[in-house]
């Protein structure tokens, strides 16, 4: 079992999740992030100051899944996040410990599901 935890650009997370449906992937979570990493930000000038914005708004996308969905899922998310371009984002994948179903009290490969 692994987690599969991505970090991309919020206006490409609708095409990400496509391409994940496409994989039979339908499970995920998705959450607003903060960060900075090659772009390393930019600078405005907002009331009469310049600003130097370095954290970007990006979007983490975590999805836990069973050893034989790791390669199709990361092809999905890079298929989706794709644009070329600095600040595409990261994808990072754990060893899963062990996963629990709360409502049946399923473990394993089991509570992950398909």
């Amino acid at each position: 079992m692994k987690l599969i935890t991505a970090y991309i650009q919020p206006e490409r997370l609708s095409q990400v999740k496509q391409s994940l449906y496409q994989k039979e992937v339908h499970r995920m979570s998705v959450t607003n992030a903060l960060g900075c990493g090659q772009q390393k930000g930019y600078e405005e000038h907002y009331r009469g100051a310049d600003v130097e914005v370095n954290l970007l708004k990006k979007m983490r996308l975590e999805v836990a899944v069973n050893d034989e969905f790791v390669e199709p899922v990361i092809e999905a998310i890079i298929e989706g996040a794709r644009t070329g371009n600095i600040g595409d984002g990261k994808i990072f994948v754990t060893e899963l410990s062990d996963c629990v179903r709360i409502r049946t009290g399923e473990r394993g490969k089991d509570a992950i599901g398909g």
